[in-house]
């Protein structure tokens, strides 16, 4: 999934506290094509921009689960550029 080309909708911020430090993670919505066989939304870090996706289509519950699932990428992530 081609982050910084796709067409979003911010929906809000996920706050992570990593090594100390609070950062914003922007939780974007985006229109997904079920049959592109890409993986529906997720952290996603493209350069120096990184942020979590949601599929429009999914439920609140679903979406719910995305972001979840996606800040424990995103922390990790995080962590790894900031131990660096």
């Amino acid at each position: 999934m081609r982050a910084a080309n796709l067409p979003s909708r911010l929906i809000g911020y996920v706050q992570l506290h990593v090594g100390g430090k609070v950062v914003a993670v922007p939780v974007q919505a985006i229109k997904v094509d079920a049959d592109s066989g890409e993986r529906p939304g997720g952290f996603y870090a493209e350069g120096t921009q990184f942020g979590i996706y949601v599929a429009e289509e999914m439920s609140e519950e679903d979406v719910a689960e995305q972001i979840k699932r996606a800040s424990v990428d995103a922390a990790q992530h995080i962590g790894k550029k900031l131990l660096n």
